[in-house]
């Protein structure tokens, strides 16, 4: 008898599972979105509307047997998923893989579940940015690095100020990396506030071009004609807060083996940003999770025992691209981690931000049994 595998969420981690398990089980994969979104491309969607649709890659290439419901979870118990429309999902196995949200234009508005919505959003936010002579960027982490990167690779006149509450840039990555990236940041001509917050939020709404003046807690005037929000990461596990599931921890993470079943299950995994695991919420992790999941289910559905096992790296790795032709990164190497040369980030991920990857993914070739 075929089981059911139910996929909760479509992102790097959920889609890599479902397509994995395809041709293993009775695959069901539901997200909200009638597409999977590159999040790693949508700065560059946002500077270069022409590119923007390589963003996105509908579900329905995505598997050849299985199928995807576009709903949104809204309970989860260990025999089935409930959805927003009522509908329900009863399966054998579920993955828990809803990701994060995350301030637009880094990730899609949460009203945007089509592509033509998204892409709305983004030539609408792509016009008042590029009628803006002077940028500011909230948040001094890798979205707001990568931002201004993008606009200075399209805008080179625009002057553009990173305002962060960290003390320094990539804080616990290899001092050469950090070195690198302020150099690089200077020749582009970007200025960066560390250290530094603001005594009130600008009073336009981010992403809406409006002239204003804002002051740091050091007494620094800021005058801008737009700017973006790059912090907030929330973990998207509200579904879960009736607590049918499992309860939730502090940081509204759920609880996981070794193996990345659900604590207290050998049916339920959870991976990528909601695993309760110290890794960094990004995307490689969460498809290095992903393979683990994919290879216990893949026993499991065999009748065979689950023998896979994650362990989390205690190296930090990054490829930070300031642009298609700047960047930085910190990627494995023998005894730990090692600069990466700019040129290797241009090749594995700012030259195309990875859509030869998904377009791969998502190209309904046979999934692996």
């Amino acid at each position: 008898m075929t089981r059911t595998v139910a996929v909760v969420g479509g992102g790097y981690g959920g889609s890599l599972v479902a397509k994995a398990l395809d041709l293993a089980g009775d695959v069901v994969l539901i997200d909200p979105r009638e597409a999977f979104v590159n999040a790693a491309g949508s700065l560059r969607a946002l500077t270069q509307p022409d590119w923007a649709a390589n963003v996105f890659f509908p579900f329905d290439t995505l598997l050849e047997r299985g199928r995807v419901i576009c709903d949104r979870a809204t309970s989860v118990d260990p025999a089935g998923v409930t959805l927003a429309s009522g509908d329900r999902v009863e399966a054998d196995y579920l993955v828990l893989a809803t990701g994060s949200g995350y301030p637009f234009p880094a990730k899609p508005k949460q009203s945007a579940t089509t592509i033509a919505e998204a892409l709305d959003d983004l030539r609408e936010s792509h016009k008042e940015l590029a009628g803006a002579g002077r940028v500011l960027i909230l948040g001094s982490g890798p979205v707001g690095l990568e931002l201004a990167g993008e606009i200075k690779e399209v805008w080179p006149d625009k002057d553009v100020t990173i305002v962060g509450k960290a003390e320094g840039l990539l804080p616990g990555f290899l001092p050469e990396v950090r070195a690198e990236l302020h150099r690089q940041l200077d020749e582009l001509g970007i200025t960066v506030l560390l250290g530094a917050t603001l005594t009130a939020p600008p009073p336009t709404e981010a992403g809406r071009a409006g002239r204003f003046t804002v002051t740091t807690d050091a007494g620094d005037e800021i005058s801008a004609d737009i700017w973006f929000q790059a912090f907030g990461v929330r973990i998207t596990s509200d579904y879960l807060a009736d607590g049918k599931l499992t309860p939730l921890t502090a940081r509204a993470t759920v609880p996981v083996t070794g193996r990345l079943t659900v604590t207290g299950y050998d049916h339920v995994y959870a991976l990528g940003d909601i695993a309760d695991l110290p890794d960094p919420k990004m995307a490689s992790y969460a498809q290095e999770q992903a393979q683990v999941v994919a290879e216990n289910l893949r026993a499991q559905l065999a009748g065979e025992r689950p023998e896979a096992v994650y362990t989390p790296t205690p190296h930090q790795r990054i490829l930070l691209p300031l642009g298609p032709r700047r960047g930085v990164g910190q990627l494995p190497a023998p005894g730990g981690v090692a600069p990466a040369t700019t040129e290797a980030v241009h090749q594995r991920k700012g030259a195309d931000l990875f859509t030869a990857r998904f377009a791969e993914r998502f190209s309904r070739r046979k999934a692996s049994s």
